[in-house]
């Protein structure tokens, strides 16, 4: 039986003695990304594994931050349309989600897709989290019959797999640069506190970045080798992914100096994942170029990049606002506006055992190019 624990001191006492126990056995000290993946993950304590909210509007739901799905539903109906296309352009018939959240995502998918007459003969969403799973399935009450969840991929899989938000919440490394030599950076303990210590390292540059000032930033191994993975596991279909980030040319731009790296914590940004552990989201922005060539490495085609203004647009946003009240249309236009979600947020488009072909959310403002 799987305990979760809600309450916020017990939840980090107990999550910081997990840590600390881990830090005491490695030699006291921890390389960042698997900080990261005990914040996160650590079964019932870290931030996906407990009872926390965490997708809302507000902070007086007790939730920290927001996704385009619970800003408006006009962003589902638009995503399925576009994975209506990939359906048919692969020739297969089952959707694959990764990190559903609440299910919100899914619902707008389904019911979308419902209403084109082109509901997918199966539904899988594969998510870590057991407390997400069950909103997920409140949620999905009406399409139990065809969604399902799993904990980890088959050897061999088909279909068009979406993933909204989810390379972000990857455990990354870091590395800093001090006086003209890289070092990773790790967590140490300060007495009953976390703290920082950069310890020289191998790790190779992620490019030459230039500027003989400090520079910190991030480098996403797990978020490419799950790319990899995908890669060696699909066998016919394609693949979005919607998320805030950057080509490598603009991550590791000389004046991004302090990296990319937040959390999030009842709707207010802070720098400092070593405090509120287990009860803040901890993400860092994607940097599209590495999960371009891992895709490539992994035998996928890339299809398209583009923004999420573009996406959107290009998938038909303007009917759908046409035909939505004041209100609706308000909300929806965060999904595009650029000071909103509309330039930071990318959508990435790969295939693998099939022709090539341009999804229909790329046909203008591509950026491959870019990358």
């Amino acid at each position: 039986m799987r305990v979760v624990t809600t309450q916020p001191l017990i939840l980090t006492s107990a999550l910081q003695s997990r840590i600390a126990k881990e830090i005491a056995a490695v030699g006291g000290w921890l390389p960042f990304d698997r900080f990261m993946e005990l914040a996160l993950y650590a079964p019932g304590l870290g931030y996906y594994a407990n009872e926390t909210a965490k997708f809302g509007t507000m902070p007086e739901s007790g939730s920290d931050f927001v996704t385009a799905p619970e800003i408006s539903p006009i962003f589902g109906q638009l995503v399925a349309t576009q994975l209506h296309e990939a359906l048919q352009k692969t020739n297969t018939q089952e959707i694959w989600e990764f990190g559903a959240g609440t299910g919100a995502l899914a619902l707008q998918i389904l019911d979308e897709l419902a209403a084109q007459g082109a509901l997918p003969v199966r539904y899988t969403i594969v998510d870590l989290s057991g407390t997400l799973r069950a909103r997920q399935k409140l949620a999905l009450t009406k399409y139990e019959h065809l969604v399902r969840w799993v904990d980890m991929l088959p050897d061999a899989m088909e279909g068009v797999i979406i993933g909204n938000e989810v390379l972000d919440a990857m455990p990354v490394q870091l590395l800093q640069r001090t006086q003209g030599q890289w070092h990773e950076r790790g967590v140490v303990m300060n007495g009953d506190e976390f703290a920082w210590e950069d310890r020289s390292t191998d790790l190779p540059a992620p490019m030459d970045i230039g500027g003989p000032h400090d520079f910190l930033t991030e480098i996403h191994r797990q978020g490419e080798a799950f790319i990899h993975t995908l890669g060696e596991r699909l066998t016919r279909g394609a693949a979005f992914f919607i998320d805030y980030g950057f080509g490598e040319s603009e991550y590791y731009h000389e004046q991004r100096h302090m990296g990319t790296l937040v959390c999030h914590y009842q709707h207010q940004v802070d720098s400092d994942p070593l405090v509120q552990v287990g009860l803040k989201d901890i993400t860092a922005h994607v940097n599209f170029t590495g999960t371009a060539v891992a895709a490539q490495d992994a035998g996928f085609e890339v299809l398209g990049y583009t923004t999420q203004a573009y996406f959107l647009i290009n998938c038909g946003l303007g009917p759908k606002m046409d035909a939505a009240s004041l209100k609706a249309r308000s909300m929806a236009s965060k999904l595009v506006m650029e000071h909103e979600m509309g330039e930071l947020f990318k959508v990435i488009a790969l295939s693998k055992g099939v022709e090539p072909w341009v999804p229909m959310g790329f046909v203008q403002g591509d950026r491959t190019h870019r990358l």
